[in-house]
């Protein structure tokens, strides 16, 4: 019988993430891939990235528009509310055997909120991670307990999700799906990059990703993004391109000053959203990245670019050797560009640990092997000693 997997995205950097796996389901002739897209991808001030999914030939079965224009806490919760409407709605329009949901954002949570109470089994990607600067860990961990099925990236997440409770026979180590988009591509040339962006790369560049500390009240979005344009400023050397913060509440403010920040540079360039395919090329190609996003920890290392890891937004997650942490200080960060830049690729031993093989087939193998049994989502709690 076919199984119908309706998977959910809700942001760029995601779907990015999902597009290998989406092409395997369409692929199975015992499957039918269902998309929900939300989030980000309706929100015209990110870009109206759910064009960008369409142009890469996927059909869009339902889009819920949730966020509202309120860059705060109270305008978060106002569009969680939304989107638990209208996700609830698309389920009841598409009745759909299991969902797939990755990461850790709040859409994903109300999709996972919805799915289990419309009593849908959850596949959830990414679980077990540690993510101590932001609230995506509750989230994280919240999803965690509502999924049915569990791929995780690495075999210390594995074992968290199974110590938070799950089941282990239902809890998978498969890899990052990110490795196995960066294996699977071509990068864009330098020239197509240059053409495409209107911008010239015949200066080395550093590209920079910083999104808001949610769980750093004493800072303002303003004030955690302002170090590190100072600290930019004194590597005159590089020039820098800036990809766009997410959609959490203070996005939007660091967003904005990186525009003005922009403005005082002839050599800086901001994107709002790149998109990729052209986000890994410019990765590929950089000297080093900068920011506080997990591409420095789980793709960066895949084409040899060090990368620095600013404040707590990443503490708690596996990093490989390449990644160099440091405080949201001036000086602190200047101590580690210049480490980061000095990196000796040639002695570094060790081995990427969200490296796999095969990470969308045995995800789909796992999915198609679990629709065939009876599924019973009562929850047991899993005593793991």
């Amino acid at each position: 019988m076919i199984k119908k997997i309706c998977v959910i995205t809700g942001s760029r950097a995601e779907f990015g993430l999902l597009k290998p796996l989406l092409i395997k389901i369409e692929e199975d002739k015992d499957l039918v891939l269902q998309l929900i897209v939300t989030g980000m991808h309706m929100d015209f001030t990110c870009g109206l990235t759910y064009r960008e999914i369409e142009n890469d030939g996927f059909f869009i079965d339902e889009k819920v528009e949730m966020n509202v224009s309120a860059d705060t806490a109270s305008g978060t919760c106002k569009s969680m509310g939304l989107g638990i409407i209208g996700l609830s709605d698309a389920y009841l329009r598409l009745t759909p055997d299991m969902v797939i949901l990755l990461g850790d954002r709040y859409e994903i949570f109300m999709a996972a909120a919805a799915a289990m109470m419309h009593g849908i089994p959850i596949a959830h990607i990414h679980g077990g991670e540690l993510t101590m600067g932001a609230f995506d860990d509750s989230i994280r961990h919240a999803v965690t307990k509502m999924s049915y099925l569990h791929f995780t990236s690495t075999e210390e997440y594995r074992r968290r999700v199974i110590q938070l409770g799950e089941e282990p026979s239902r809890v998978y180590n498969v890899g990052a799906l990110g490795i196995e988009v960066m294996r699977g591509i071509s990068v864009l040339s330098p020239g197509t990059l240059e053409k495409m962006l209107g911008i010239s790369l015949n200066k080395p560049y550093i590209l920079a990703a910083f999104h808001p500390v949610t769980l750093e009240k004493s800072a303002a979005p303003e004030h955690q993004i302002a170090s590190l344009l100072e600290t930019l400023d004194n590597f005159p050397e590089f020039s820098v391109i800036f990809t766009g913060s997410n959609g959490d509440a203070g996005g939007r403010t660091i967003n904005n000053k990186v525009r003005d920040y922009v403005k005082t540079r002839k050599d800086a360039f901001f994107f709002h959203s790149l998109g990729s395919l052209a986000y890994l090329s410019l990765m590929k190609y950089s000297r080093i990245l900068i920011g506080n996003s997990s591409s420095g920890i789980l793709e960066a290392p895949f084409y040899k670019i060090a990368s620095v890891n600013i404040g707590d937004r990443q503490m708690g997650r596996v990093k490989p050797d390449s990644v160099i942490d440091c405080r949201n200080e001036k000086e602190s960060m200047i101590s580690a560009v210049r480490e980061a830049l000095s990196y000796r690729w040639e002695e570094d031993k060790s081995n990427n640990p969200y490296e796999n093989n095969g990470t969308s087939n045995r995800i789909i193998t796992i999915v198609k092997d679990t629709l065939k049994k009876e599924i019973n989502l009562k929850k047991v709690f899993y005593d793991w000693t």
